[in-house]
């Protein structure tokens, strides 16, 4: 799919529909989470980023977004990784189009890395999200997607962001990232995961994150329930 790599070169003209013309048919508001914390090198940044960018231009992400169930997609973006250091890259946006899909996709892949060289702070970075949420599109479902490749090493963890953001009816899924944290997928099972239907996908590498990427896609923007226990262990 080269959808989103031609749009580099001939530039976004579309943004979705305003928000508040189409929120009250909108049916998931999903926010993505990406890792930029120390941990992650200049490749590995790159290869979320472009893989991120070509997961949402995939197919059949792009059918599940415009012919799955009645209601939009509204769709936001932001790095974390230290305490404060958090960074939106898409703002919300309506994905009621594939120009709106290319325009997301285009600015996803145009990212600039916002930070290199802090720690692992799960807990803050689900705050930011509960921020962003707090001001999205009323939509039936609200989702936060957090990948990543390390423990929290810094500061308060998930379990103390789900005690005090308001994230009581919001879903956190995870996209493990395997490398050299042998704790990552046991600390996402136990510590991340977070509401109904929650459920984890694995890449086993930096490598395999654009396969992964699209496998969640697609499943949370159609709402596939496989059971929790079985779904985190679930392969890239």
């Amino acid at each position: 799919m080269v959808r989103w790599v031609l749009s580099l070169v001939l530039g976004a003209t579309c943004l979705g529909a305003p928000l508040q013309a189409i929120a009250q048919d909108c049916r998931l508001a999903l926010v993505l989470a990406v890792d930029v914390s120390s941990s992650v090198d200049a490749r590995e940044y790159d290869l979320q980023r472009i893989g991120l960018a070509a997961a949402l231009d995939a197919d059949e992400v792009r059918h599940a977004i415009l012919s799955g169930a009645p209601g939009v997609v509204a769709l936001a973006v932001y790095e974390w990784s230290g305490f404060y250091q958090h960074k939106l890259q898409l703002d919300w946006t309506i994905l009621d189009s594939d120009a709106a899909i290319t325009d997301a996709a285009t600015t996803i892949a145009r990212m600039e890395r916002s930070h290199d060289d802090f720690p692992t702070s799960l807990g803050p970075a689900l705050g930011f999200g509960a921020s962003l949420l707090e001001r999205a599109p009323r939509c039936t479902r609200k989702v936060i997607d957090v990948s990543g490749d390390g423990v929290n090493n810094y500061r308060y963890g998930p379990r103390e962001a789900y005690k005090h953001f308001p994230l009581q009816d919001v879903t956190v899924n995870g996209l493990v990232i395997l490398g050299e944290d042998a704790g990552v997928l046991a600390y996402y099972g136990s510590e991340v995961l977070h509401g109904p239907g929650a459920f984890l996908v694995v890449a086993n590498g930096f490598d395999e994150f654009q396969e992964a990427m699209t496998k969640k896609l697609y499943r949370e923007i159609n709402d596939i329930v496989l059971g929790r226990a079985p779904a985190a262990l679930e392969p890239g």
